[in-house]
Formats: structure tokens, sequence, C-alpha cells
């Protein structure tokens, strides 16, 4: 069993930092801004060979009531309580505050062993810093520097001395894992993202309120549903890049457009007050330009009181706004009572099983003939354009290269005739499609370029 090492500390002590440390990568994001993670994030640490889980959570405030200091606090304290290691982090240049005292005596009741961990100790720094957190009471402090990796081996020292004896997974049953659907959920700010996730997982996972923007990490959830694996990732608001007045705000949107990229399925997550508005028919052709299955989820439609007349706008933006490609499925749900979700994960396992479908090739042959008697190629430069065989060369997205003469000729009204046939016939609606047009050998052409 994996153990779970959770990183805990005031805000701006550099937990962010050390947790990207321990996992080898960026993945949360860092920022001199105090409070820049809100949502605590997992990934799988390895240090010297030792794989852990590790846990970065929201800088611990001294915040009560219904504030979103306090909820981020209620959220730490709850994955606190799943510890089996808590590293207690805290700035050596500004020394031990009042806060980390407040929140040392906190932790002193906890059931799991601690660690306290002094970091930016890089450089001259006097040991009498250091010894100051002798004060917390919570044992020997161990110097590092996360930002440029100094210390790393006192802390694996540290760390293996309490879950250095787990068992870690066999090879072989890692190579038989089935990978998890990624299913990135993404949308503008305020539109119930997050509040979609908890009500699908069944537990207040992400932190939630009528503040806008409070999601600024991508935050990746495994998850299983009727067997089947997925890693759901909430990503920030995003807003139109003439909009963002910061760097913190750009990173966290860049972050959401990371998640779009290894994204299987996107669900783009619509207010049904202002349905397919400028910003997300944005979202949606960057999800469609990336070769992404697309789901367009319509929150809050219990609150629509003209149904018929908002289907039909939303049907009529689809038409005119995504004409690439036809078909994009849509559900409208409410994510705040759970109205319609099963009929959305529903859609998004048929969507990624056509994202997946590869089409035999004697079959795409078949049909192509049957195209091409219907519909004729047009002429180009006096010549009649021949279309001589198609085979699919890829899938995720579904990607087929055609062999043509005079390849260059063939008009894009054609081809879109082509995919809209395509669909038709081997039940393709909704996804990207991908065409390769490639030039025929002409053994009499000087240049067998014709």
């Amino acid at each position: 069993m994996v153990r779970t090492v959770v990183i805990v500390g005031r805000p701006n002590v550099g937990k962010s930092t050390l947790f990207n440390r321990l996992i080898g990568r960026r993945y949360a994001i860092v920022d001199d801004t105090p409070g820049v993670t809100r949502d605590w994030r997992e990934g799988t640490g390895n240090l010297a060979g030792l794989e852990f889980r590790i846990v970065d959570t929201a800088g611990l405030e001294e915040a009560f009531g219904d504030s979103m200091q306090a909820r981020m606090r209620q959220h730490t304290e709850r994955i606190v309580a799943e510890a089996d290691l808590i590293i207690f982090l805290y700035d050596v240049r500004v020394g031990i505050t009042p806060l980390d005292k407040h929140f040392a005596d906190f932790l002193r009741r906890c059931a799991s062993p601690i660690v306290v961990v002094a970091n930016k100790c890089e450089g001259r720094i006097d040991a009498a810093r250091i010894s100051e957190a002798y004060t917390l009471g919570l044992g020997d402090p161990v110097a590092i520097s996360a930002e440029h990796n100094e210390g790393m081996g006192d802390l694996f020292s540290a760390i293996f001395t309490w879950i250095g004896e787990n068992e870690q997974p066999e090879e072989s049953e890692r190579e038989h894992e089935t990978p998890p659907l990624q299913l990135a959920i993404v949308g503008r700010p305020n539109v119930g993202k997050s509040t979609l996730i908890n009500k699908l997982i069944g537990e207040e996972r992400l932190l939630t309120g009528p503040e806008a923007g409070l999601t600024r990490d991508a935050i990746a959830i495994d998850w299983s549903y009727n067997g089947a694996s997925l890693r759901l990732v909430d990503t920030a608001g995003m807003r139109r890049r003439t909009r963002v007045s910061n760097d913190l705000e750009r990173m966290s949107v860049e972050d959401a457009e990371r998640a779009i990229r290894y994204a299987h399925v996107v669900v783009l997550v619509l207010d049904a007050d202002m349905m397919l508005e400028r910003q997300d028919l944005s979202i949606a052709r960057q999800t469609i330009e990336e070769g992404r299955a697309l789901v367009i989820a319509v929150n809050k439609w219990d609150l629509v009181t003209d149904k018929k007349k908002a289907l039909a706008k939303l049907k009529d933006r689809l038409m005119t706004s995504l004409p690439q490609v036809r078909g994009i499925p849509f559900v409208n749900i409410s994510a705040l009572k759970g109205l319609n979700l099963e009929k959305l994960l529903e859609t998004v396992f048929s969507i990624y099983e056509a994202w997946n479908r590869r089409v035999p090739t004697a079959r795409l042959n078949s049909w192509l003939g049957a195209a091409i008697e219907a519909h004729p190629p047009p002429m180009s430069s006096g010549y009649r354009i021949r279309l001589r065989y198609i085979t699919q060369i890829k899938v995720r997205p579904p990607t087929f290269a055609i062999w043509a003469t005079r390849a260059k000729g063939l008009p894009d009204s054609y081809i879109r005739y082509l995919v809209n046939r395509l669909r038709d016939e081997f039940d393709l609606e909704g996804i990207p499609l991908r065409f390769n047009l490639r030039q025929g050998h002409n053994p009499y052409a000087k240049d067998a370029g014709n």
C-alpha cells in the first residue's frame, strides 16, 4: 500500500515548490502571491526510489465562519486526517511566526507523525535560525531549499524513517493497469465546474463558493464509475486573453489549456443563462483544434424558464459557429441538484468510444466508391480528379488519408461532403475528423507530381 505524505504550512512558505520537486516536474502553480493554492492536489512523490502519494495543500490560515480562507482550512484539515506522514513547512528566512505556532499546536493533536522542514535554507543561513524550530515542540527540523534542490537527502532520510517499509507495486502490476479516461472540465469562471465534479464523485473534494475564480490550478482526481477508471481534471475559469490582468491568472489559464491538450474528452460547462458566448466558442474551437472529443454541459438548466427557446438558441449557435464538427453532443444538467449527470457520463463514454474508433480499410474503400458514384469529384484544370484509395492512419481523433490525382485541386466543399458522409456511415458524429490528401503517383509525368 502506498503511503500518503501531506505538506502543510502557512501561505507562501514554499509548499508547492517542494511538491513539484518531490514529483519531479512542474505541476502546481508557483508564484510569490500568497495563497495561490486553494484546493489540495496530489501526485506521486519519489525520493531515491521510495514512492509515495504526496499532497500539496492550501496555506493554513486562522479563519472561521464561511469565508473562503475558512473553507480552505477545512479542506486542508480533512486531508491531514488521512495522512500517514505530515511535513510541516516553514520559511526559515521569516522565522517561526505566531501562526506557525498556532498550527503546530493543532498538528500535535493529530495521530500521524510530523516532520518539521525549514525551507529556503540556501546560502549562509545561521544555525540558530534553524534551531528556532525546536520551539514548535515537533522534533528535529530538516533544513532544505526546495527551489535549489538542497537538503533532499536529509528529507529522504526523515521520510524513510516513517514510511520506508511500505509495499511498492510490482512493475508487472503497473504494466497491466488500464490507463484512465482523461476527462477535463473546462469553461468560463463561475459556471459550476467544481460543483459538477463534487456532485459526480459524491464528496466536497473541491473548494466551491460564490467567489469567481476560486480554482487556480488544474486539479486531477482519480475516480471510478461503473468499473471504468477516470481522471477528472478541474480547471481554472478561462477568460479572454485580453482580460487576463496578471501573471497568476495567465498561468492558471495556461494550466487549463494544458489540461485540454492532454485530455481524451473535454466537457465544456456553460451557464444556461449565457450559452455559447464568445469565450465559450473560443474554448470549443481550441478543443477541436487539439483533436479532443467535446461534450457540452449546459449547467443550471433547472433555472431556465423558456427551455424551448434556450434549446433552439444553443442548436443554432452550434450549427453556425462550429460547423467543422457536426453533431457535437450537449446535455442539459444541474450540477447543484445532480440533474442528468448519469446521462452526461453516458455521453462522455459514447463519444470516447467514437473518438477511438478504427474503420477497416475494406469498408472505407467500399464506402468511398459509393460516395464517388453518388457525387463525382469536380474537374480541375479540365481534368477529372480521381480518388483512388482511402485508409485510416490513426485514431484519437480518427484521421484518414486519401490518395488522389490532382489532390491540390480538390475543393473544400467536396472534402466537407466526404466528411459528412463518413460521419453518417460510420457513426462518427460530434468528434473532430482529419483528412490528409495525398498525391497519387503518375508514372508518365516527368516529375511524378501530376
